[in-house]
């Protein structure tokens, strides 16, 4: 007790040692935004075994083996086989779902079959309409020489319109006996596969091709006879012989038209190339030399023999 009769007891209650008791019951009663002192009680910590949903293992482990099974399907090259036999993965899909292609439209096909327009588009029935790359699709057609420019859209659920603008195929070019389809200005856009070209115009030899309006020039100078201009050789890069029904016309480097003039003149008046000739040659202004059969030429010879001994007696 003190002096005056008091217990002089100790501020701190009972159970609250410290002296902290009247200030944490204070902070239990103001609001829990307000507890910013309050000393927080934390959680042990539990297993992480514990903390993990259930059967995630599980399914990691599974999804490596996965992984690695995966893996070593493509590594063994079994996918890419897979791919050519049935299709891309994604494709398989959508035609199952009812998006395959069944149709494709092709317009603006001239000089093209339609299976080598699919065959480039690379388009068949592996193929689906929403997995359908229409922009590589027209990159593949426009390499194709013969397609000037080509568009290519989707109509779903299952077709696929293509059109396409084909170069105008202008002459037949051979070299190195190797026969390409060229365009009118030298560019080769085909080759010589079947009969579908065999009207066109022949021309031979290196840079023919580049020269082909010089020859068709030529042919159309040669008036009547232009007919029966089969081909057309580009001799040395400097002059063109013309292959006439069986008859070389030999042409000089410069006056070409003016030589077919000349031939002209003399088919109408002597009719030479009607007789034994396989060549004719033009290439001196003044002068026209031609070149007989072996047959003719002997026969020539031997007429010459005979008018000489009927003149020596």
């Amino acid at each position: 007790m003190d002096g005056g009769g008091r217990n002089a007891g100790s501020l701190t209650p009972a159970g609250h040692p410290g002296g902290e008791g009247p200030r944490a019951g204070l902070l239990a009663r103001l609001p829990r935004f307000l507890r910013r002192g309050a000393p927080r009680r934390l959680r042990p910590a539990l297993p992480i075994a514990e903390r993990m949903p259930r059967h995630v293992g599980v399914m990691a482990v599974s999804a490596t083996f996965a992984a690695l099974a995966m893996t070593g399907f493509v590594a063994s090259g079994r996918y890419d086989a897979f791919v050519v036999e049935q299709g891309r993965p994604l494709d398989i899909l959508a035609r199952l779902a009812g998006f395959g292609v069944e149709r494709v439209t092709i317009s603006g096909i001239s000089r093209m079959y339609e299976r080598e327009v699919l065959a480039a588009a690379g388009i068949d029935w592996r193929s689906s309409v929403p997995f359908l790359d229409v922009t590589a699709v027209r990159e593949r057609l426009i390499r194709v020489p013969l397609i000037a420019s080509a568009s290519v859209r989707k109509l779903y659920p299952n077709e696929i319109v293509i059109n396409q603008v084909e170069r105008e195929p202008a002459a037949l070019w051979q070299r190195n006996g190797e026969i390409s389809v060229i365009a009118a200005d030298g560019t080769v856009i085909d080759t010589m596969r079947d009969d579908r070209y065999a009207s066109l115009p022949l021309v031979v030899g290196d840079d023919a091709n580049t020269r082909l309006s010089e020859y068709l020039g030529l042919v159309a100078a040669a008036g009547a006879l232009g007919d029966r201009i089969r081909a057309g050789t580009y001799v040395s890069g400097r002059r063109w012989t013309l292959k006439l029904d069986g008859v070389d016309i030999r042409l000089p480097e410069t006056g070409s038209a003016e030589a077919l003039a000349r031939l002209v003149r003399l088919e109408r008046d002597a009719r030479i190339l009607e007789k034994d000739v396989i060549a004719v040659d033009l290439r001196m202004p003044d002068r026209v030399v031609v070149r007989l059969t072996e047959e003719a030429a002997a026969a020539r010879a031997e007429s010459q023999k005979k008018s000489k001994k009927g003149t020596a007696t």
